[in-house]
């Protein structure tokens, strides 16, 4: 077996399990892009805090933001260097926990903007739960940073791709049904302009392929993967 002395790679803080289907695919594509960055095998130091998704779907943003600033807390100390949140709805406590830990949190609006900017999108749409469609915390970010034009459904869409994300996705159900809602979703903000589509839920990329679809899906999932990877190595 190719080994390597890897102490030069950082170690990386990840608070992941809302849900832990798609967390487990960060922790495979972080894995398998550190391997392809160095070119051998090997396992990168990575920190997981997986937390009841429950916690999310109280909705009372003060309790999910102390739990995250003490997730984070807990993460720093135990020697993150750098902390990926893996899900896109979490990042709404990314104001609130970022200024007081040490280390940086790879914001997931970040990754996905940036992949927006390199493939020339200039109006994208957000799909995922409501706080991601009806909060700014993703779309004003990508616009601030990137000069990308956002969208969202309209309000009775929301509910209905929500549900799906809540009631389906997250629980591990991924129905031939679904899919052809959110692809029907995506027919609309595609009448209204979109060129390309946010994948903001992290359970999306699962259902959703980008065979299925004539336009970039932007596959949030992925993309803050490769971030995280890039931070581990250095790169």
């Amino acid at each position: 077996m190719d080994t390597q002395d890897y102490t030069d790679l950082r170690t990386l803080g990840m608070i992941g399990g809302t849900s832990w289907h798609s967390t487990i695919d960060y922790y495979r594509y972080i894995n398998s892009m550190v391997e392809e960055k160095r070119g051998t095998l090997l396992s990168p130091p990575l920190l997981l805090y997986s937390i009841d998704v429950s916690l999310m779907r109280t909705r009372d943003f003060e309790k999910i933001s102390a739990n995250y600033l003490k997730f984070a807390q807990n993460l720093e100390n135990g020697g993150a260097e750098a902390i990926i949140i893996c899900a896109n709805t979490p990042h709404l406590v990314y104001d609130f926990v970022a200024p007081k830990i040490n280390i940086p949190i790879l914001h997931i609006a970040d990754a996905t903007g940036r992949e927006a900017q390199k493939l020339g999108l200039k109006k994208i749409a957000q799909l995922g739960t409501l706080p991601t469609m009806q909060k700014d915390f993703i779309t004003k970010r990508i616009t601030s940073q990137f000069g990308i034009e956002t969208i969202v459904p309209e309000p009775n869409d929301q509910e209905v791709i929500h549900r799906i994300v809540v009631d389906e996705l997250v629980q591990g159900k991924f129905s031939s049904d679904a899919k052809a809602e959110i692809i029907r979703q995506m027919d609309k903000l595609k009448s209204r302009g979109a060129d390309g589509m946010i994948m903001g839920c992290t359970e999306l990329p699962i259902l959703i392929k980008p065979s299925d679809y004539d336009l970039p899906l932007l596959d949030t999932t992925k993309l803050h993967a490769q971030m995280a990877a890039d931070f581990i190595v250095g790169g």
